[in-house]
């Protein structure tokens, strides 16, 4: 459908033991059930990218950047109409793999909106703060809320000793601001874009 708005959730870890594929399908079924949105999760791990090797920026290529990879991962992001980046938190920043990830894409990113699931010592908050700035530097639209899951609560469930469901569950309404934020943002640039 046309007025379809379509999400990306972006698992950024591709770590054995990682905790952002949990994080990422649990935060696209909140997404889904609001109405006309589709959503697909992009596990980096299905995109193995080299770590960022071209002569031409992407900002000024001319044509798709040749390994398979990379043209898949770019492809995905230019249909998307908005973003949510999970991420760890790893040395006060994000994860390798979710930056080169995003620095192989240009274009395909602009005038579109980003959210952010974040996990770590603080509930990730530094991870946050370096992805803002990437997001404004790609003239994306990072929007305000997201969802900060601290250590002492995600911890437990990623040695299992407490249950996923059950720390989900308490985030629920951090969740539901946040989509609604993006979710606003992406329909107001998709008409903006059109």
């Amino acid at each position: 459908m046309e007025n379809t708005l379509k999400v990306k959730v972006i698992a950024g870890s591709t770590r054995e033991g990682r905790f952002s594929d949990k994080a990422a399908a649990w935060i696209a079924e909140e997404i889904k059930k609001q109405d006309g949105v589709e959503v697909e999760v992009l596990d980096l791990r299905d995109y193995e990218m080299p770590f960022f090797n071209e002569t031409v920026s992407p900002l000024y290529k001319t044509e798709p950047f040749k390994n398979e990879a990379v043209a898949r991962f770019t492809n995905k992001i230019a249909e998307g109409d908005a973003f949510v980046m999970v991420t760890p938190e790893y040395n006060h920043g994000t994860s390798a793999v979710l930056k080169n990830a995003i620095d192989w894409v240009c274009q395909e990113w602009a005038k579109k909106p980003v959210a952010f699931v974040s996990y770590g010592s603080v509930g990730g908050a530094r991870a946050i703060e370096h992805l803002v700035s990437y997001a404004f530097v790609l003239q994306m639209a990072p929007v305000k809320d997201a969802v900060l899951i601290p250590g002492e609560r995600y911890f437990p469930v990623l040695f299992g000793q407490a249950k996923a469901e059950e720390l989900f569950a308490s985030l629920s309404e951090q969740a539901k601001t946040m989509s609604a934020q993006l979710l606003w943002w992406g329909r107001a640039l998709k008409n903006a874009r059109g």
